[in-house]
């Protein structure tokens, strides 16, 4: 039986003052007992959001990694080992903001993939459409191919210790939504895609949705049979709302 998860993706946002006072409210934050929870602050407060969560339930991740899983000469990056002993399970590989506004190839999230899983974090891969694809029908051929470059290189084995997060590129943080309908059929295409390989690791799988998640449309989206839970932006940076969407994950 699969966990569900909800994550919240806290991007590029936070002070030290800020990210205190967020702490303390997912702290006094009732969490159910069938959902795991996780957070990825900004690297700067990855330290400070561990010891903070410390006694709760709440993991910490990483909102990007290395391409190497060790330590090295690689001038302003961190390796998922040192995340490792930062205190993270999980790190982001291939978000879209990554891909298209950072110029992330498949190759390079291969790399960063199999660095993360080999230090022994869990990678939460993104996948996604653009507005501009989804409206030409090639949804399922955009998000089928991300995937595949990670089967072709490392086998579709390796989804068995990751995360997969669809998030449609145009509901990122504009308020649009995908219908639970239309998430769904992409998660149960997914799944679809990795049981040709692997019927047992398309079932162990989880299958997270992104793209402007609030409390008010949580329960609807994770009602759906292939949703597991979500990636959560925005609405992860005010602790109740995260809590409430949270709870929707535990009905």
């Amino acid at each position: 039986m699969r966990r569900t998860m909800v994550a919240g993706n806290w991007k590029m946002h936070g002070t030290r003052a800020s990210v205190a006072e967020l702490i303390d409210g997912l702290r006094e934050l009732a969490l159910p007992g069938g959902v795991d929870v996780a957070v990825f602050p900004p690297l700067l407060h990855v330290s400070q959001v561990v010891d903070g969560l410390k006694g709760t339930s709440i993991q910490v991740g990483a909102q990007n990694a290395a391409v190497q899983s060790g330590q090295g000469a690689l001038t302003g990056e961190v390796a998922p080992s040192q995340l490792i002993d930062a205190g993270c399970a999980y790190v982001l590989v291939g978000h879209s903001e990554r891909r298209q506004l950072m110029g992330e190839s498949d190759q390079m999230l291969n790399r960063k993939f199999a660095a993360a899983q080999a230090s022994g974090l869990i990678p939460v891969f993104c996948v996604g459409e653009t507005l501009e694809q989804r409206e030409l029908g090639k949804t399922i051929e955009v998000v089928s191919r991300q995937l595949d470059s990670i089967i072709g290189e490392l086998g579709v084995d390796a989804f068995a210790s990751a995360v997969i997060a669809y998030e449609p590129v145009w509901a990122i943080g504009t308020g649009l939504t995908a219908t639970p309908q239309q998430a769904q059929d992409v998660h149960a295409a997914i799944r679809a895609q990795l049981a040709e390989k692997n019927s047992e690791v398309a079932q162990g799988v989880r299958l997270l949705y992104g793209g402007s998640v609030k409390a008010a449309n949580a329960v609807e989206l994770f009602g759906m049979p292939d949703i597991d839970g979500g990636l959560i932006g925005g609405a992860s940076l005010n602790a109740d709302e995260f809590g409430a969407i949270c709870r929707a994950a535990g009905n």
